[in-house]
């Protein structure tokens, strides 16, 4: 009886966890914004130790009354050499704490929140408490070929080290049966196509560092006066250039008769690729002329994973180092040195022959003391004595000031601890417990721009732990050195890769996690792609508001993959709330203004953005200078002493409404593409997915594609002016609603292996339902044909318990080292789940696989229709994102065109009447004209240039159409107002005291009058009129031109401010019959101010800013009303 009571307990148990799984498992929760939620931030930066409180106060003012809910507060840099206060404030000192804390105090009796960074600076966390032992580390070796009867008591060669900190890890022993020469050994005679260079220097490491440039094809040759065998390449560079590692290697005995060996191919790498140079592997190749060809044809152009080739294009190197020695093919980048992704080297170029017999390597670390000194009795024969040490990177977080110093380790919890405690940590401490709760709302983490790192104290143990065995013994081949076999040692450097991503995210993330939520706060962090060797995604399951960055007018700095990267990681890991810095641009043109920025921002919208933290606002500490402080002229000028900042409300208000409903509920996405297992990895674009799904993307989009990868002449292009780019760079303007209705996101293996099946989709955390995954394989950022034995069985699980997964070539290989046993259970599972091979899809269990690429135009053979279906001419117009609630869907539309069209959407919803939302004017009204088919709500709209909508589907209803009126005005011309107005200048702006009297509207810039001409600020023009009607039933005021914001007021009542198109606003409540008075205060931007100023001794200017003057050459800009001016009256159809 005792054992039947257990073993129904223990059934009862069982019964009760499943169903508490089963019921986790069909439970979706849906996000509640608030207005509060829902409100923009600014980064708030405190420039070069210069502050004020009046400062301090006037700047969160400003925010709060422009209903900005908070600021990042981040310190920059020090004191220049003259600094710009009397009595620079450095951080660390108690008066910057005093200042912190009054800060903290005003934000408080504001109702404002604070964010901190995790460091001074914008990147990344570092201090100068973190000392070489506690920083980020790097491996490091010395090498030296000796005779073994020589080897008695040696003093060894110290590798290269950051100032007086090394320690050693192992020392190394390797039979060599001869020694490895190079060509700074036996030096050629180097020439090359243009006559009379001396370039000697390129392979002689004892001539001054200089540059060989070729902006045209040529070459440059190595003559040896014997035969050289060359079996690897080391190229070097000053900063990134994508020529040099991409030139023809051509090989010749008679200097006359040359063959080719084909390209240097290029690795996949990121923006701070500067910490190591490059090795390509070489065939074994025997020859006495070595050329290498420059020829810029078929280059790519630029994108994220090949940041070098978004510049414009020519070869600049610095050294090209030939050496008989056979090196792994960017074992830089494949050891975590340096962001890079590339090919495994293949058996061709370092064969079996090359590869060092560990069984015949030697530890002999026990035989070198404190000193270096080797004391070993060495067997005889030559030996290559090989010293591994680790020493700091060096790397700081470079844009700080008085609190710059060494970057902490990633992989020490520890360590991050006393980071966080010595910056983050004091801020709380200096606002006290009660303050901080009420106002600190964040930890931020910016840019990563320390570089990467690949050892640290606790790494070898990490390694053990994760990896099972010890990585000390295989630690040659961090230096290239192919240990065994090529593919052993392309494995465990994959082992080295796929240890330093997890202790980014368990070790650093993790950390700063555990240690934000101790502190009662959020966190928030950008990306660690393209700098540090990691999977792109997977921190993001640490942040609660995952934070991407998009640039203005700025192509060679543009982040279109770290917004796909936070957009995706932030969906698959469940986050409600997904950020992005917004409209960082490299050089601003004090051109800027909300008008000029809506497109972009609606287009970040549909990619899946929610909430904007905008770049940015200096912290400026003179209330008496305009435009005052800025971040050395990078940024747009989000701030107090922006000419528009008033005005600039209205702006803000349109961004918190389009963000309160795209917070609303969960993302509607309809598949999830794999990003593989390569390390580093990031989200796919939507480029690279053309390749496996093009008739998705249509025939033109193809034919597009391909003519831009093929950059034929490598077009170029400047922007900002002193930037030439290659204007086939990735840009996301040309991919809007680039799957023509379907949405998707990226996704990693971490999260597959969590996921589970639900109604035959594929569910990752409980926010999103996939209906398929694509899992491509091969691409440019997953070289290597590979998948793990634990990717592939979750893979056939997941078929099996129903989901459709579309797939490419079979893998052909498992990443990092694995047993026998393991490779024979993965080619069981490979057979199975790619059993179907001979036809285009197969069933498997209750799922199915497709094989790729997919030939169809959509996908709805699986019964997954467009979310969103547009007719052609509209396609790549409207841009578009879909959120859902328990009860509601909603759709957000941009017209990121500049012409006004009419469109016809038809919407995956049906069973609900359709509302449309305005978010310029926050009205709401309901559509007259819809109808449902096959499932569909098909509603004609109208959109004027870059207009916006929300559609809003809520209330329920069994009707199949509505045939009333169109779901768009028409406006008529009752009254023109064009004439006979007043304008008044604000002559502490420098404009002319006098009112003037205007018979017509003029362009201020083309003023006789310098006062006018250079104008900027506000000016009101005023004016009287008649309304003869009795009725005001309707009635609009329509702008042609604005240029650029302009506040509206009848009667003294304010009817709103316009800043985009259609430039019309309601007047029905403020007009009357009779006479009327109108008043317009218009706001343009500040550039013909400063290029007007620039013309004058500095004590007649109006303004002073510390960003360097770049307006030379620059035309001025229109200003001021231009066109008609008319009363319409609005006319519903």
């Amino acid at each position: 009886m005792k054992r039947t009571i257990q073993y129904l307990c223990v059934f009862f148990i069982v019964i009760n966890v499943f169903s508490c799984k089963k019921s986790q498992e069909n439970q979706t929760s849906y996000f509640e914004p608030t207005q509060e939620s829902a409100q923009s931030w600014v980064y708030w930066y405190w420039m070069k130790s210069a502050y004020s409180k009046e400062g301090i106060t006037a700047d969160l003012e400003a925010m709060k009354k422009a209903g900005i809910r908070g600021a990042y507060l981040m310190t920059i840099k020090g004191p220049d050499e003259e600094p710009l206060i009397d009595s620079p404030i450095l951080q660390l000192s108690k008066e910057f704490w005093d200042m912190v804390h009054w800060a903290l105090t005003e934000a408080d009796r504001l109702g404002l929140k604070i964010a901190f960074h995790a460091a001074d600076g914008f990147a990344v966390a570092g201090g100068p408490w973190i000392t070489p032992e506690m920083s980020m580390q790097k491996v490091v070796w010395a090498d030296t070929i000796l005779d073994g009867n020589d080897i008695k008591k040696l003093k060894l060669p110290l590798p290269k080290h950051y100032k007086d900190y090394y320690v050693d890890i192992a020392t190394f022993a390797i039979s060599v049966s001869n020694s490895y020469k190079t060509s700074l050994e036996i030096q050629p005679e180097i020439t090359t196509s243009i006559n009379n260079s001396d370039v000697s220097f390129l392979s002689d490491n004892l001539k001054e560092q200089t540059q060989f440039k070729l902006s045209e094809p040529g070459w440059i040759q190595y003559e040896f006066k014997e035969s050289f065998t060359c079996k690897s390449i080391q190229i070097e560079t000053k900063g990134n250039n994508y020529q040099a590692h991409r030139l023809i290697v051509e090989v010749s005995n008679d200097g006359e008769n040359f063959k080719s060996l084909g390209r240097l191919e290029t690795p996949r790498s990121g923006w701070q690729d500067t910490d190591a140079f490059y090795t390509h592997s070489l065939a074994s190749t025997t020859a006495k002329f070595f050329r290498f060809v420059y020829n810029p044809e078929g280059s790519e152009p630029g994108a994220e994973d090949l940041d070098m080739a978004k510049w414009n294009q020519g070869l600049k190197v610095t050294k090209i180092i030939l050496s008989g020695e056979p090196l792994i093919d960017n074992y830089q980048g494949k050891s975590g040195a340096v962001w890079r992704i590339s090919p495994k080297t293949s058996e061709s170029k370092i064969t079996k022959e090359d590869c060092v017999d560990t069984q015949k390597m030697v530890n002999i670390s026990q035989f070198v003391d404190k000193k270096g000194v080797l004391n070993w009795n060495a067997p005889k024969g030559n030996w290559k004595i090989i010293r591994f040490g680790h020493t700091s990177t060096g790397h700081e977080n470079a844009t700080g000031g008085a609190g710059k110093g060494l970057e902490v380790d990633k992989f020490n919890p520890e360590a991050i601890r006393f980071q966080l405690d010595h910056w983050f940590g004091e801020m709380l401490r200096t606002a006290g417990p009660e303050l901080a709760s009420r106002v600190v709302e964040i930890l931020h983490l910016d840019s990563w721009e320390c570089g990467s790192q690949n050892w640290s104290p606790v790494f070898q143990a990490e390694f053990k732990k994760r990896r099972g065995y010890d990585i000390v013994k295989y630690l040659p081949v961090m230096a290239g050195i192919p240990l065994d076999d090529i593919e052993t040692s392309e494995n465990i450097l994959y082992d080295i890769r796929k240890t330093i991503s997890e202790l980014i995210t368990d070790n650093f993330f993790a950390t700063l996690a555990d240690e934000a939520k101790k502190s009662g706060v959020k966190f928030s962090s950008e990306n660690v792609a393209p700098t540090m060797p990691s999977d792109g995604l997977l921190h993001f399951k640490y942040i609660d508001y995952p934070s991407g960055e998009f640039w203005l007018k700025s192509p060679t700095h543009d982040k279109p993959n770290d917004m796909l990267d936070a957009i995706s990681g932030g969906h698959i890991y469940g986050k409600d709330i997904i950020q992005a810095e917004a409209f960082t641009q490299l050089r601003m043109d004090w051109d800027e203004h909300p008008g000029n920025l809506k497109t972009l921002a609606d287009r970040d919208y549909a990619l899946g953005i929610n909430r904007f933290f905008y770049h940015v606002f200096v912290h400026n500490p003179w209330v008496d200078k305009k435009p005052g402080m800025t971040l050395d002229g990078i940024g747009t000028f989000f701030q107090r002493d922006q000419t528009w900042w008033g005005p600039g409300k209205a702006f803000f208000d349109y961004c918190q409404r389009v963000q309160f409903h795209l917070q609303k509920g969960n993302p509607v996405i309809d598949f999830a593409v794999f990003t593989g297992e390569e390390i580093p990895s990031r989200s796919l674009l939507p480029g690279r997915l053309v390749p496996f799904i093009p008739n998705v993307f249509g025939k033109e989009r193809v034919a597009s594609e391909k003519v831009r990868l093929e950059n034929t002449g490598q077009p170029s292009a400047r922007m900002p002016k002193e930037v030439r780019y290659s204007k086939n760079s990735t840009d996301l303007s040309k991919w809007v609603n680039a799957l023509n209705g379907y949405k998707y996101d990226s996704f990693n293996s971490d999260v597959l292996l969590n996921a589970y099946v639900k109604d035959g989709n594929v569910i990752f955390s409980e926010k999103v339902a996939y209906k398929f995954l694509i899992f491509p394989g091969q691409t440019k950022m997953s070289p290597n044909n590979m998948m793990s034995l634990a990717v592939a069985e979750k893979m056939l699980a997941l078929v099996k318990d129903g989901a459709t997964i579309f797939v490419n070539k079979k893998p052909n290989s498992i990443p990092g080292k694995h047993s026998d046993k393991d490779k024979q259970v993965w080619q069981k599972v490979i057979d199975e789940l790619w059993g179907g091979q001979g036809e285009s899809q197969w069933k498997l269990g209750k799922g199915k696989v497709i094989k790729l690429p997919y030939l169809g135009n959509d996908f709805s053979e699986f019964g997954i229709q467009p979310d969103v279906i547009l007719a052609k001419k509209d396609a790549n117009t409207i841009a578009w994102a879909h959120r859902e609630t328990a009860n509601e869907h909603v759709y957000f539309l941009s017209n990121q065109g500049e012409e006004k069209r009419q469109v016809e959407v038809a919407f995956r919803v049906s069973g609900k009447i359709p509302e449309l939302f305005h978010p310029i004017t926050n009205k709401t009204m309901g559509l007259k004209n819809w109808k449902i088919e096959k499932g569909r709500t098909i509603i004609p709209l109208q959109f004027e240039a870059n207009e916006s909508y929300i559609i809003i589907f809520k209330e329920a209803t069994n009707k199949k159409d509505s045939y009333g009126n169109q779901n768009w005005s028409e406006f008529k011309t009752v009254q023109t107002l064009n004439e006979d107005w007043r304008l008044q200048f604000d002559k502490e702006f420098h404009g002319p005291a006098k009112l003037l009297e205007i018979n017509k509207l003029f362009d201020w810039s083309t003023s006789t009058n310098d006062s006018i001409k250079y104008y900027s600020g506000t000016a009101k023009y005023s004016k009287t009129f008649n309304w003869k009607e009795a009725s005001t039933y309707n009635l609009h005021l329509q702008f042609q031109e604005i240029n650029n914001i302009a506040s509206i007021e009848i009667n003294g009542k304010n009817c709103g401010t316009l800043w985009t198109y259609p430039y019309r606003v309601n007047i029905s409540e403020a007009i009357k019959k009779g006479q009327n008075t109108l008043i317009v205060k218009l706001t343009n931007t500040w550039a013909n101010r400063l290029i007007g100023d620039q013309k004058l001794l500095e004590k007649d200017r109006l303004t002073w800013t510390t960003a360097p003057f770049r307006l030379e050459g620059n035309p001025l800009l229109k200003s001021g009303l231009l066109g008609d001016i008319k009363i319409v009256k609005e006319q519903k159809q």
